[in-house]
């Protein structure tokens, strides 16, 4: 499933070096001056997952293969952007194409890297950056407005819906409102979407501190928290400076130097777990004596859709789902003795399938 999680944020603020630390390699240039990106940077980023690990070694699986999100290293943008500012246009496209908005904000003093806007302030840069958003989303939307009014005038249903919801954003764009808090229906949830706005899209803020503050955070991560709680997204605190030694470590000297830090796990694993809540997806497994793997799939995901993302033939020949919740699946020892236990459920097409679940679809085609 290859959802795309955009970082985005001011020059400098350390993007490409977390976009290199999640990668584990040096895809995306780094450099002390603006607009050192320009075309985005694409990587698949590992989720850390320590039940795929207990499941292969119950079914001794030969290979294991964890789930992964997309991220997109999204040039730096700056005040203007909406207006085509530091080739703003281009970088505002590519953030259209996400599916998620990592907002990165420098939450670190340097006199070595300078700062575009002169200071460190994670709430101004977070307030430009929406801004820039919210402006581009009024363009996109005063100019897509009298096409759809005039269609709607000719009885087309479709274009009905879509100026209210049109005219609905613009009024709360115009008051300082990002398009995620627009009112709607779930029945108007697929036009909205059609509408392809910036400003609606999930945000998960990542504070990048100093390596002293990586453990604790500091005054600038701690202004961003309350932000983000007020209004209900997620954060995370990072060094990049130290997930980019980190991804350099093989698995032992990591632990290591994570524990002189005073750290239990890399940020990279907290922030993968961030964009999962954010976009509401959950993980089910499969697991044999050939490979052991993570899926993922949005929660509630019915039973065929979940088959699809293994292979095509699996939704479009789907049987059943033998199902076992991981739990009873590692207290009995793996299938053969969750089979035993009477723990292996067959589910049909209407089953919502569970975080955990270890998974054998059933197919003909």
């Amino acid at each position: 499933m290859g959802l795309k999680c955009g970082i985005v944020g001011l020059p400098n603020v350390g993007k490409s070096t977390l976009f290199n630390a999640m990668t584990m390699n040096e895809t995306a240039e780094t450099a002390n001056y603006p607009f050192c990106t320009i075309e985005p940077n694409l990587g698949r980023v590992t989720v850390a997952d320590s039940r795929l690990d207990v499941l292969s070694e119950l079914a001794e699986s030969v290979q294991v293969v964890p789930a992964w999100l997309e991220f997109v290293d999204i040039a730096g943008l700056v005040k203007g952007a909406s207006e085509g500012q530091g080739l703003g246009n281009r970088f505002l496209g590519h953030i259209r194409e996400v599916d998620a908005i990592v907002h990165l904000l420098r939450c670190f003093e340097s006199g070595d890297i300078v700062h575009v806007e002169g200071s460190v302030d994670p709430l101004r840069d977070a307030q430009l950056i929406e801004t820039e958003l919210m402006l581009a989303d009024l363009e996109s939307l005063e100019r897509r407005l009298d096409p759809a009014v005039k269609k709607a005038r000719g009885g087309d249903k479709e274009a009905t819906l879509q100026v209210a919801l049109i005219e609905r954003a613009l009024a709360a764009l115009h008051d300082g409102v990002p398009a995620s808090r627009v009112a709607r229906e779930p029945d108007e949830e697929r036009a909205f979407g059609m509408l392809q706005l910036l400003t609606a899209k999930p945000v998960l803020y990542v504070c990048n501190v100093d390596e002293d503050t990586a453990a604790t955070g500091n005054a600038h991560s701690e202004a961003v928290a309350a932000m983000a709680a007020e209004e209900g997204a997620e954060m995370v605190v990072i060094s990049s400076a130290i997930e980019a030694e980190i991804a350099q470590l093989d698995a032992e000297s990591r632990v290591e130097f994570l524990a002189g830090l005073g750290l239990e796990e890399m940020g990279l694993a907290r922030v993968a777990r961030a964009a999962y809540r954010l976009l509401d997806l959950i993980t089910f497994f499969t697991a044999g004596p050939k490979e052991a793997r993570a899926w993922t799939v949005p929660r509630d995901a019915a039973a065929p859709q979940a088959a699809g993302t293994i292979h095509s033939d699996f939704e479009r020949g789907f049987i059943c789902a033998e199902t076992i919740a991981y739990d009873g699946y590692v207290a009995a020892g793996g299938e053969q003795g969750a089979k035993e236990a009477g723990k292996m459920r067959q589910e049909g097409r209407d089953y919502a399938v569970r975080d955990g679940d270890v998974i054998l679809f059933r197919f003909n085609v």
